[in-house]
């Protein structure tokens, strides 16, 4: 006969008369398993064969085993010696359906569940859902979705498994139609009302969403009306209430906020107190409050964080600055009180870098300039984090400082690293509107294997250029951070396909380059490059390339007149041969002035150096946002190489943030060239180019500037038949035996040996993006141009430095980092531009390296 004890609940005792004396148990029984093993029953039973046991010890164990979680019924009896263990599973979750959710994402959602007991394979707790439906209605209503619900159901299958339901009726955000501030005297409501976040309904909410109440913005905009007033001196301004009512549709919020301003108060003193490690007058030159200022908590408390920082350069990194206020009311002054407490001096022990799978430990430490075991500084901890951004390899670089446990005068440093495309690897198909079809398999890389290394390998080809070449950079061939490189090359450009003048360029060659660094934030370099270039003309070439009109191969020294060649082909078509040409002497051919290739050739030797100086401190590699940074480079080809001339280019950017969200850059790119010894002027294959990314958008690649004059050629007509057809050409002649010509083709792009560049910026966050790290858009002016000191009076659009012929466009830009190299979109229209200028509107690039 068995003898059961049932317990429903933890808190349920019912009597236990049929075992109410103790017995010995010589064995443990476990009905009803299913799922659960008896191995976990037995873990937490606490009876053991062989305890006597008495009613208190059984209760006991029924909330041991109730406490597992496992069991929603649980029933305990005796047959004979054996102590029987009858149990009843809660069942498990098969599946669980999200239904209407959308401003919460179901993934978030079903964290949210697994992260407290509820996902698909668990135990089923009925109460836990049900306590999980509510916490997500107050999201809801935190959202100020006030008419959302959430409904759960719980469906039975086999098994004993459930599949639960939760089905969400989101509602729509109530909206903020008005927002009081009552009690304010000194300033006006439309002052107070620009400090809020959270705003009533207008014309750009639908964008901006300001007009959705949020408790949390709303305590965020609490907190910026006290600091608003806090900072204005009044010491004893308080939010005395804030009520925010819903109107019977819950479908718009009235949110009333009482405030008790005071009166305004003025610095009577401002005073040190504690240990302030450096001496007083380092220290009082870091106050930006002074006597008889009127008091604002802004300059109080950035005092304090300046005097902390500077004891954190001493190593002092633990070092506590209070500013306490001390008011007096009788007569509305406040005096200042700085408590410095340094602490110990703290000594780095350990290193850290996290995040960095691809590039090596060895390329982040050698940046850093704070060292292990060295005294810690807050500076050189932040200066070695600004150095890793710099390097472009990482999207986000973060720092942290721990002490070390059990010490009171060590910390550890860690730095925190997401990496980020930094080059382009493998094969390349690509587009640029400028260059057409970009065919080939490269490797430009500036993180080369995680080492740190610049590498270039490729092999090109595009409807202008056939490029091959190799590089190499080690930025720190020795531990102090001198940088030696060296490539080699060879390169067949048609510049007739990129908006340039009709004329071919072969050239190969190579050279090695080193730098030094001046400072943290400067480096000065040395390029030796030796190069040979053939330059290839045709007959179309520009008489600033090549002297024209001509003598064509195919054509005799005779002239005709178009009378006499209409006879010609008119007894051609008769079958009657005919020559009416006359002949003509040399001595009536003139040409245009000789062009570069006439006077110097078609292949050159030179060997060219080039010294630079680089000042950076932006805040990235890439998408910079803060600092500055300027090049300034001197190439020369040296006396002797069969072309000397110099070069000077200046680039410089300028970042300034406006607002929270909103940064300016100013750039500039400014050049200069010319010819010495027997050149009297730049070559014009170095010449300065303007227009297209990177320069004036809105215009077309290599557009803006001088034109070259195109070439002329004597006009041809028939002069000769074998009675059937044509057999010769002559030269056409008037009838006083003049030369008739004419030229061939428009002016094209020419370049020029000076060059002036500017564009301003507004960098701001695209909407509706979280992560913009690899992003950046921008509205944009632009201006520029290219000017030359030496234009021939044939040449069009060409003139010296004139600011008036600055050519000006604006626009939107936007650049997307990829792992293929950067994606960068421009729409821009030309607002000044001169006579033969061309025009673009929208540009883009794709597929190339950076």
């Amino acid at each position: 006969m068995k003898d059961f004890l049932k317990a429903a609940s933890l808190g349920l005792m019912l009597p236990l008369s049929a075992i109410a004396q103790s017995f010995v148990v010589n064995d443990i029984r476990v009905e009803g398993l299913q799922r659960v093993s008896a191995g976990t029953v037995f873990s937490a039973l606490p009876v053991r064969v062989g305890d006597e046991i008495e009613s208190v010890e059984i209760q006991s164990a029924t909330r041991a085993l109730f406490r597992t979680g496992y069991f929603e019924d649980i029933q305990i009896g005796r047959e004979n010696g054996v102590l029987v263990v009858t149990v009843r599973e809660r069942p498990a979750i098969s599946k669980i359906e999200i239904t209407g959710n959308k401003a919460i994402a179901t993934e978030d959602l079903l964290k949210g569940m697994k992260d407290n007991g509820l996902s698909e394979g668990q135990i089923f707790k009925r109460a836990t859902l049900e306590g999980l439906a509510q916490e997500l209605e107050r999201q809801y209503v935190a959202q100020g979705r006030y008419g959302a619900s959430v409904k759960t159901e719980v469906k039975e299958l086999p098994r004993n498994q459930v599949e639960l339901r939760v089905i969400v009726d989101e509602g729509s955000v109530a909206a903020i139609k008005h927002i009081n501030v009552v009690g304010n005297r000194a300033f006006s409501d439309e002052e107070l009302a620009e400090i809020f976040e959270l705003q009533t309904t207008g014309w750009l909410s639908w964008l901006r969403s300001d007009d959705k109440y949020s408790r949390e913005k709303l305590t965020g905009d609490l907190e910026r009306l006290e600091s608003y007033y806090l900072d204005r001196g009044y010491l004893d301004f308080q939010i005395e209430s804030t009520q925010v009512s819903l109107s019977p549709d819950k479908q718009s919020v009235f949110i009333t906020v009482n405030v008790r301003e005071g009166d305004v108060y003025t610095v009577s003193e401002v005073d040190l107190a504690g240990d302030p490690v450096v001496s007083e007058e380092e220290i009082k030159r870091l106050l930006l409050v002074r006597e008889g200022q009127t008091f604002s908590q802004i300059r109080m408390t950035t005092t304090s964080d300046y005097i902390t920082k500077r004891l954190g350069n001493e190593g002092y990194t633990f070092a506590e600055v209070n500013g306490i206020p001390e008011p007096n009311k009788e007569d509305n002054t406040v005096k200042i009180t700085f408590f410095i407490n340094p602490g110990k001096r703290a000594y780095v022990r350990r290193i850290q870098f996290r995040g960095n799978t691809r590039t090596a430990d060895e390329v982040l430490r050698r940046e850093m300039r704070q060292m292990e075991s060295a005294s810690a500084s807050s500076a050189r901890i932040e200066q070695s984090k600004v150095r890793l951004e710099r390097l472009g390899y990482f999207k986000e670089v973060e720092v942290e400082t721990a002490e070390v446990p059990g010490t009171s005068d060590q910390i550890d440093v860690e730095y925190t690293v997401e990496e980020q495309p930094s080059g382009s690897i493998g094969g390349t198909i690509g587009w640029a509107q400028s260059s057409g079809l970009v065919l080939g398999g490269n490797i430009q890389e500036n993180n080369w294997l995680g080492t740190g290394k610049q590498v270039g390998i490729g092999v090109n080809v595009s409807t202008y250029q056939t490029a091959m070449n190799f590089s190499y950079l080690d930025p720190y061939f020795t531990p102090d951070g001198v940088s030696r490189g060296f490539n080699v090359f060879f390169r067949e450009n048609d510049y007739s396909e990129v908006n340039l003048s009709d004329y071919n360029t072969t050239t190969y060659g190579g050279g090695v380059s080193f730098g030094y660094p001046v400072s943290e934030i400067s480096r000065v370099g040395l390029n030796v490059n030796f190069n040979h270039l053939e330059l290839s003309a045709s007959s179309g070439s520009v008489q600033e390339i090549k002297s024209s009109p001509s003598f064509l191969d195919d054509t005799s020294l005779e002239g005709v007149t178009r009378a006499n060649a209409e006879i010609i082909v008119d007894d051609a078509n008769n079958g009657i041969a005919n020559n009416l040409a006359m002949m003509i002497d040399e001595n009536q051919f003139n040409t245009s002035a000789d062009g570069f290739i006439d006077r110097y050739g078609d292949a050159f030797n030179n060997l060219a150096l080039t010294a630079s100086y680089a000042r950076s401190t932006l805040n990235r590699g890439i998408l910079a946002t803060r600092g500055a940074s300027q090049n300034f480079s001197a190439e020369f080809t040296v006396p002797g190489s069969d072309l000397e001339y110099y070069k000077f280019i200046y680039t410089g950017q300028y970042f300034r943030p406006l607002t929270k969200s909103l940064t300016l850059r100013l750039r500039t790119r400014l050049g200069y060239g010319d010819g010495y010894g027997d050149l009297d002027q730049l070559p014009f294959f170095e010449n300065f180019y303007a227009g297209g990314f990177g320069s004036v958008r809105g215009f077309k690649r290599n557009t803006l500037g001088p034109r070259s004059t195109p070439a002329e050629f004597y006009t041809q007509l028939p002069c000769a038949t074998d009675g059937e057809s044509i057999t010769q050409n002559c030269y056409q002649v008037d009838e006083n035996g003049n030369l008739d010509i004419r030229q061939n083709g428009d002016a094209d792009p020419f370049g020029g040996n000076i060059l002036v560049e500017g564009s301003a910026e507004v960098i701001f966050p695209l909407p509706f993006i979280k992560d913009q790290r690899s992003l950046q858009s921008a509205f944009f002016i632009d201006a520029g141009n290219v000017f030359d000191t030496s234009c021939d009076e044939t040449q069009i659009n060409c003139y010296d430095v004139d600011f008036g012929k600055m050519n000006v466009s604006a626009g939107i830009g936007l650049t997307w980092v990829t792992g293929f190299g950067p994606l960068t979109f421009s729409l821009a229209k030309a607002l000044k531009e001169n006579d033969d200028d061309e025009t673009e509107v929208f540009q883009f690039t794709l597929g190339n390296s950076f």
